[in-house]
């Protein structure tokens, strides 16, 4: 594969130049006129987080155009890169993760991929981070700690790396990042073109003083010294906007708080098709709700919770194994902890609450790509969760804050992460895997996994359906694993020791650093060793002190039904492909009627 050159695209480097805001079309413009600054060829970023503040009202139209030889650049591909692949308008991804989020995985990507009809190249989420700093600062290259644990560099991916002499630690050197275009949706401009965006930033600080041009549409605007009210906001400054489109509603049906939430419904609806369909607007209704909802306050959602709990029979079943796996993770979790939630994660997601709900309140969990920092607690939500979280976070900054504050100085305890393929070496693969048959079959990627994998205290992962094709010798290919395993080797990186578990709907495993080697632990209550056994893809070492795994107790299951996941958005992980469609629209549905409840009080 190519590697990425700091001067691509038909303008200038981003370098030193300044912006011309009043030249050929004046600062405001319609939305179309907006795209039509994206010219064939260009490099683009595109703003927003997972299913935050994207700027699809101008990625549509962007589509329409039909422009070519785009080379997309950012963090995450999801909706916004399915619409532009649809459009036939992308010729090569840089990228650390593509899914639809809880939707399900991008289909034009893992064609794309699987057809070799785009280059690519897949990065590490710190080194993506840190060619956007490079950029940033007008520098060929920005160092990081290369993820050792990750085959990403022996598949095509090049870079000048040395092994720093006084730390003895291999350091990258990412190259600069330089984007032609950058294309973000914001809450609020002024009529100065100054931008203001608040809640998880995604990498938009970066992005906005890497790029030669900067497109924005916004939700309104505002008299010049408007800016600045709203909590944990950052004011993007003038002199690096090229033009501005005001587009209210321009993100949905993703969400841009505090204007509204994402409408879930309405995802399902456009990610059913491929490339996503552009969304019918938002009935008086559905908008009213959306605008209000972000007013609800924490202690009313747990009124609505309790009340909807109230009216329903009390579940007095065993627990089931979803709910002993949420348990069992939660108990990994300290008061001191510190946890990072990744996408498409509500197992994980609800283990950090639980744990918050009951033996750790002082649990600090971060949340929507490491955003919202210091969240508290509050009920297992989709769209609401969001804005709760957005209200109560101690800090609102960007992905690559996060990394650098708390992930590179190692004070996380952990990111509870799933792996299509994990082996018996704790090898994980989220890129790619050959089917029964040998068809290449493509993932979303490893995201943030191959750098967490070494700089979280505890590398933790989890599988909810155990197979031979899922637990196997040796993965396809390694997207993240632990390179740094004895607790002097890890503090000599300025890490902190710990260990390696994992998890799966069968049972429990611990790393054993004597055989490189996962070693069953415990089994799950009803599950047979010859069970676990048929499940493995390999011959399965034993813990001489095997055990039953225990199970919750009424308090924590009550806890965890009643008042952390009353919805059972836990579930979505362990149903079959064909009923997963099914629980995502009651989960939906009851969500729609748990904000009614709420709403009603006000």
């Amino acid at each position: 594969m190519e590697v990425c050159d700091s001067s691509r695209g038909h303008g200038e480097e981003t370098g030193g130049g300044s912006k011309m805001t009043q030249g050929e079309k004046p600062l405001f413009v319609s939305v179309d006129e907006l795209v039509s600054e994206v010219r064939d060829g260009d490099r683009i970023g595109v703003g927003g987080a997972l299913l935050t503040r994207l700027p699809l009202a101008a990625l549509h139209a962007l589509a329409a155009r039909r422009p070519l030889r785009l080379e997309y650049a950012s963090w995450g591909g999801g909706i916004p890169l399915e619409i532009l692949l649809g459009a036939h308008a992308v010729s090569k991804i840089d990228f650390c993760f593509s899914s639809l989020d809880i939707f399900g995985l991008a289909p034009l990507f893992r064609q794309a991929l699987e057809e070799g009809t785009v280059a690519f190249e897949e990065w590490p989420a710190f080194a993506f981070s840190a060619g956007l700093e490079a950029a940033k600062q007008n520098l060929p290259s920005m160092p990081f700690r290369v993820p050792g644990g990750s085959d990403l560099f022996d598949h095509g991916l090049e870079l000048e790396h040395s092994i720093d002499p006084v730390s003895n630690v291999d350091i990258g050197f990412a190259p600069r990042r330089d984007l032609d275009v950058f294309l973000m949706h914001a809450q609020r401009v002024d009529e100065a073109g100054n931008v203001e965006i608040c809640g998880a930033r995604g990498m938009d600080t970066l992005a906005v003083f890497a790029a030669r041009t900067v497109l924005v549409t916004a939700e309104e605007v505002v008299a010049v010294g408007g800016l600045g009210s709203l909590k944990g906001s950052f004011v993007i400054p003038r002199d690096v906007i090229d033009h501005i489109a005001i587009a209210p509603f321009g993100a949905y049906p993703t969400s841009c708080l505090p204007h509204y939430i994402a409408d879930f419904a309405a995802l399902a609806h456009v990610t059913a098709t491929s490339p996503p369909s552009a969304p019918a607007p938002p009935s008086s209704v559905t908008a009213q709700r959306l605008r209000e909802a972000p007013t609800i306050s924490h202690e009313r959602i747990r009124d609505a919770v309790s009340e909807m709990v109230s009216q329903r029979e009390r579940d007095n079943r065993p627990a089931t194994v979803d709910e002993v796996m949420v348990c069992w993770l939660a108990d990994r979790l300290q008061n001191e902890s510190i946890c990072s939630a990744g996408a498409v994660s509500p197992l994980a997601v609800t283990s950090y609450l639980l744990a918050k709900a009951t033996h750790a309140p002082g649990l600090s969990i971060m949340m929507t790509s490491g955003g919202l920092v210091d969240i508290a607690l509050r009920p297992m939500l989709l769209s609401l969760g969001e804005a709760l979280d957005t209200a109560s976070a101690a800090v609102q900054c960007g992905g690559e804050d996060t990394y650098r504050w708390y992930y590179q100085q190692g004070r996380v305890k952990c990111e509870v992460v799933s792996s299509a393929q994990i082996d018996r070496h704790a090898r994980t693969n989220n890129i790619e895997v050959l089917s029964p048959k040998g068809r290449r079959v493509r993932l979303p990627g490893q995201g943030g996994m191959a750098d967490v994998a070494d700089l979280h205290q505890d590398f933790i992962l989890y599988q909810t359906r155990q197979s031979t094709l899922s637990f196997v010798d040796s993965v396809n290919r390694v997207s993240a694993s632990r390179s740094l395993h004895g607790a002097d080797e890890r503090r000599r990186a300025g890490l902190l020791p710990g260990e390696i578990h994992l998890i799966t709907n069968l049972g429990c495993y611990q790393y054993d650093d004597a055989s490189h080697e996962l070693v069953l632990a415990s089994i799950h209550p009803g599950v047979s060793l010859d069970e676990v056994r048929a499940a493995t893809g390999f011959e399965l070492k034993v813990s001489s002190t095997l055990v039953e795994t225990a199970t919750p107790s009424r308090d924590t299951l009550r806890a965890l039904r009643d008042r952390v996941d009353p919805l059972g958005i836990r579930r979505l992980e362990f149903v079959p492909a064909q009923d997963r469609q099914r629980l995502l629209s009651e989960c939906i549905e009851a969500e729609e009627e748990l904000i009614a409840l709420a709403l009603r009080w006000d």
